[in-house]
């Protein structure tokens, strides 16, 4: 469809869509999930063309996307998904919207079919006590590696209108610096390498082992602070992580900036298993606070990420 960002598209209707899924509800791998159908017949802006996204799965890099765009404001409640707080930004194939103006292929009437064929595929057929989504088929749908020397993807960022000139130089630069420090940390001795081998950020934890908690018992609404890089090190073990939970650059570019909680968050699938996880910590939300991609070569995916109270002081 050669969509842009900005452009305004809208999703097709129920008997459309369940004419394009094969019998899990898939198209090219790709799940449409009960909570997309709430969305049919509905007018949406393009917010970014997802020919590409992170594989945070098993860290592979990115991966090549096929005929899909992000529109706004849609993402994920998590309800046919036992109640999963990821808030993960929807993919819509090109075949499951249409331009406004677009005559309709088929009827427009509910199809009675859609909302049960999608509904029992939320499980894995080999595991139906664990959930399948969008997000843990991913690599299923983005098989394709995207290598970091593929430059049509940053003239498809320029020309889609997902990323501007600068911001794809910076990205790109960013991206070809972490390549080389991780050369250099495989094959350079310590004492040879720039800052330690370390990412662009230069992000060092402080910890080894066990590491802090803090309980502020923040509520939706409540105006906060992201501490500084400094303090946020000082909680964080070895493996970036606090009690479990990782930090990383993207976060780290939000150190100072005042917002409010957007949610509380107790409960989310793991993408690599498809299991319902419970927060042994309760983490929250922030308020327009998502992964910009620009560590990632732009990735257009914009996680929202999971911040600990710790990191966290109340304004």
């Amino acid at each position: 469809m050669d969509l842009k960002v900005g452009d305004v598209v809208e999703v097709r209707g129920e008997a459309e869509i369940r004419a394009t899924l094969d019998e899990r509800g898939e198209l090219d791998g790709l799940p449409f999930m009960p909570e997309m159908a709430a969305y049919c017949g509905r007018r949406l802006t393009v917010h970014k063309v997802a020919h590409k996204l992170c594989d945070t799965q098993t860290r592979t890099g990115l991966r090549r996307m096929e005929r899909a765009v992000h529109l706004t404001g849609a993402r994920c409640d998590g309800s046919a998904h036992g109640g999963c707080q990821t808030n993960c930004s929807m993919y819509w194939k090109d075949a499951w919207i249409r331009r406004i103006g677009e005559a309709p292929a088929r009827a427009a009437e509910p199809d009675r079919r859609l909302l049960p064929l999608l509904e029992v595929n939320t499980r894995k057929p080999d595991r139906p006590d664990h959930y399948s989504c969008q997000a843990t088929e991913l690599l299923r749908a983005a098989p394709a590696c995207l290598p970091v020397r593929s430059m049509g993807q940053y003239v498809t960022d320029v020309r889609t209108g997902n990323a501007g000139v600068l911001r794809t130089l910076h990205a790109l630069l960013i991206g070809g610096f972490n390549r080389i420090q991780a050369v250099s940390t495989r094959t350079l001795p310590r004492r040879l390498r720039l800052r330690e081998g370390r990412r662009w950020g230069f992000l060092k934890p402080a910890l080894h082992g066990r590491t802090p908690t803090a309980v502020l018992d923040l509520k939706p609404g409540e105006l906060v602070r992201v501490r500084s890089k400094d303090e946020i090190m000082a909680t964080l073990n070895e493996r970036m992580e606090n009690r479990g939970l990782g930090f990383e650059e993207e976060m780290a570019r939000y150190c100072g900036t005042v917002t409010r909680v957007q949610s509380v968050v107790e409960r989310c699938v793991d993408e690599r298993t498809g299991e319902l996880l419970t927060m042994k910590t309760p983490c929250v939300t922030l308020e327009d606070v998502v992964c910009q991609g620009l560590h990632s070569l732009n990735c257009p995916r914009e996680f929202v990420p999971f911040w600990r109270e710790i990191w966290l002081e109340r304004v």
